[in-house]
């Protein structure tokens, strides 16, 4: 169990998020969805402890930072850093050394070569297999679609599934509506902030088509297309 408890941030006088109250339970998975601006990655890295926040944050495992997996939007990486040593390091950090890498590989990445010189996409695959093998309670996965070939997008998938099976907890956050539709329990929406509704999976269509109908208005028509 993850919960939020009237989560506030704020940057000097930008308050970026307001009151947020939120829980999370064992084996569901939980979308985050909101435009660019929404306080979506802000919320994560609080609940990671990368920013420190007004409100509480309680989980049944403590430290949470402890038990947790973060996928970021754009993940950083060492100039110098081997995918493989890259992995190595991610998995000492929680107490994991006898790895095998042998089947562990499914991105089928050269892990011999250095992060750095990686794709977008082969990036965010290195970063998923790193923290999937930290044997981790709970996931936060920003934009975890975004830049992965299709292929890996269905890989992605079925992972995300396989990890509601073994009962963790996974927030996601989404551009691609389709994929929250095919792994999500509940879908929270954030706007400026401010926590606006959650929906359960039977919302999930008049959800996507009110997102749409705020987000392209009448912008189309603007564009007078011939």
């Amino acid at each position: 169990m993850i919960k939020l408890i009237r989560l506030g941030k704020s940057y000097g006088n930008n308050e970026v998020l307001k009151s947020i109250s939120m829980e999370f339970s064992k084996g569901k998975v939980y979308g985050i969805v909101g435009e660019n601006g929404a306080g979506k990655t802000t919320l994560f890295r609080c609940i990671a402890g990368l920013e420190s926040y007004n409100g509480e944050i309680i989980s049944d495992i403590t430290p949470l930072k402890n038990h947790l997996g973060l996928l970021l939007t754009d993940p950083f990486f060492f100039s110098k850093i081997t995918g493989e040593e890259y992995i190595r390091l991610v998995c000492n950090a929680r107490g994991k050394t006898n790895l095998e890498f042998d089947n562990k590989n499914i991105f089928d990445l050269p892990l011999t070569q250095y992060a750095s010189t990686y794709s977008t996409g082969m990036k965010k695959k290195l970063a998923i297999t790193a923290i999937l093998l930290q044997e981790n309670e709970y996931f936060i996965l920003d934009e975890p679609f975004n830049g992965v070939d299709i292929q890996s997008n269905i890989v992605l998938t079925e992972i995300i599934l396989k990890l509601k099976e073994l009962n963790k907890i996974v927030l996601i956050s989404s551009h691609i509506f389709s994929t929250l539709s095919d792994t999500c329990d509940e879908i929270h929406l954030l706007r400026k902030g401010e926590q606006i509704k959650s929906v359960q999976k039977t919302e999930f269509k008049s959800l996507e088509q009110e997102m749409k109908k705020i987000t392209i208005g009448n912008r189309i028509e603007k564009l007078e297309l011939k």
